[in-house]
């Protein structure tokens, strides 16, 4: 089924513009995804990956961070504060996010996974923090130095490329972390992949001018086949028991 065009209502009353999929064959898990975009913002490639999930079973929401009251510009720099605060009104968003495919009405959904890339990937993992989700997925974000600000979350499925000058540590920053806390969690450095390696954009500037930054982002098909089956599994674990 093709996406469909919608609105969340956040706490300040500004409908945010969001895509909602719906799958053909449910998995029976009642469980919706709500994925978030990289630093690019909402974009074909977020479609891209939210129909993945739709084509595993999952209903998906794929909201817009940057759709605030506003000029555009200031809008992605207030989103930005946020993802770097930990904190403010992209939180809000992405908890009205949770709130709407909890209540919507055309697939039953009483659990609630995320998943985020990038920006979004920051974000997925300090909203999972909150303790309202069941499972989260956070690709090559920022990773909070200290264990406690990740106190609550639920169980935990990411990757991170090593070539990714910037954050490729993060990942094993996170799974010490996660270890720490005792909380069940499956996370993949990959030796030979950089950031955004499972976003697929496709701009001049994505595709030609990785190698010219310290993120090495540039997609990597295998690497992202093996994050998908990873993700996947653990979501279909987790959320079945």
């Amino acid at each position: 089924m093709s996406a469909q065009d919608t609105h969340v209502t956040v706490p300040n009353g500004h409908r945010m513009r969001a895509r909602w999929f719906l799958p053909e064959r449910p998995n029976g898990l009642n469980a919706a995804v709500v994925v978030i975009h990289d630093i690019f913002g909402f974009s074909d490639d977020q479609a891209r990956i939210a129909q993945r999930l739709a084509d595993n079973g999952y209903p998906v929401l794929a909201p817009d961070l940057y759709d605030r009251p506003g000029a555009k510009s200031l809008c992605v720099v207030r989103t930005l504060r946020d993802h770097e605060a930990g904190h403010g009104d992209a939180f809000d968003q992405l908890d009205a996010c949770r709130q709407w495919v909890l209540e919507q009405t055309d697939q039953p959904v009483t659990k609630v996974a995320m998943m985020g890339f990038c920006m979004g990937g920051r974000f997925a993992l300090l909203y999972a923090a909150r303790g309202t989700l069941q499972v989260v997925a956070p690709f090559y974000g920022g990773v909070p130095r200290k264990a406690r600000a990740l106190t609550g979350i639920c169980p935990v499925v990411g990757g991170w490329g090593k070539k990714d000058l910037i954050y490729g540590h993060h990942g094993e920053r996170l799974a010490g972390h996660l270890t720490e806390l005792g909380v069940e969690h499956d996370i993949q450095t990959y030796p030979d992949a950089g950031h955004s390696y499972m976003n697929d954009h496709q701009t001049f500037l994505f595709k030609r001018m990785a190698d010219y930054s310290p993120l090495r982002a540039k997609y990597d098909p295998d690497t992202a086949e093996d994050s998908w089956r990873r993700v996947l599994a653990f979501f279909e674990e987790t959320l079945s028991a």
